[in-house]
């Protein structure tokens, strides 16, 4: 076995992403729960905000769908479809407005031909072949003890990294927008209401924060590891 992948420096690189990692977990986890159980002003379930936000913007092509689990909801641009978890759908709750409103904000980047969610779809086929392929042949060329194999490793699986670094916008503009159009159609009725979405969706916001320092400091370790193994020799 390779030691030098496994030393005991491992966990100064990952002891940061570990604790944002929960830490956000935690945030947005609170988040949901305490406004879920918040009633929204309107009395609409997250299904019956939706309806109207799409009428509203002259989407209802897109389609509507409920979807099992917690926190599952999200907007597929292949089929232009919307699946909210059973919680977010069937409550009337202010974790709802939030939620439904920044997957229709997908949906409208999807409609405006938002460039970081193009290039966002673009790339996950890459990112989701380098994300199990590049540490395999990373570990391969440090037990071979072949640097170029273990480089490309590294650049294969750096596109998490870059994965994570155009998701950032893309989620926040998702969130600019959800607030925007809760705002605008009314939905939103007081102070409370948007400071309760904005909870929501500041909490998941920094779970891709979190995803994105996760892959930079697996990058900086596998670095750390081949520039001490090249030095050995």
């Amino acid at each position: 076995m390779y030691w030098g992948l496994f030393n005991p420096t491992y966990f100064l690189f990952a002891l940061p992403a570990l604790v944002l990692g929960l830490y956000a977990q935690f945030k947005v986890q609170s988040a949901y729960r305490k406004y879920l159980q918040v009633p929204n002003s309107s009395g609409l379930s997250g299904m019956e905000v939706a309806r109207r936000l799409l009428r509203n913007l002259g989407m209802g092509h897109v389609s509507l769908n409920e979807t099992g689990g917690s926190l599952s909801d999200h907007y597929d641009p292949r089929d232009e479809s919307l699946h909210l978890s059973q919680h977010v759908s069937r409550t009337a709750s202010v974790a709802a407005l939030g939620i439904v409103a920044h997957e229709i904000g997908h949906a409208m980047q999807k409609r405006d031909n938002y460039v970081p969610m193009k290039l966002r779809t673009a790339i996950v086929p890459v990112v989701q072949i380098g994300s199990w392929v590049g540490p395999l042949l990373f570990l391969a060329g440090m037990l071979l003890a072949m640097a170029n194999l273990s480089l490309i490793g590294l650049l294969l699986f750096s596109g998490t990294l870059l994965f994570s670094l155009v998701t950032l916008p893309v989620e926040y503009d998702a969130s600019n927008r959800a607030v925007a159009m809760l705002t605008q159609s009314g939905l939103i009725m007081s102070s409370e209401e948007e400071k309760g979405v904005r909870a929501v969706l500041s909490g998941a916001a920094l779970t891709y924060v979190a995803a994105a320092v996760q892959s930079l400091m697996t990058i900086l370790y596998y670095v750390f590891l081949l520039s001490g193994s090249r030095r050995r020799r």
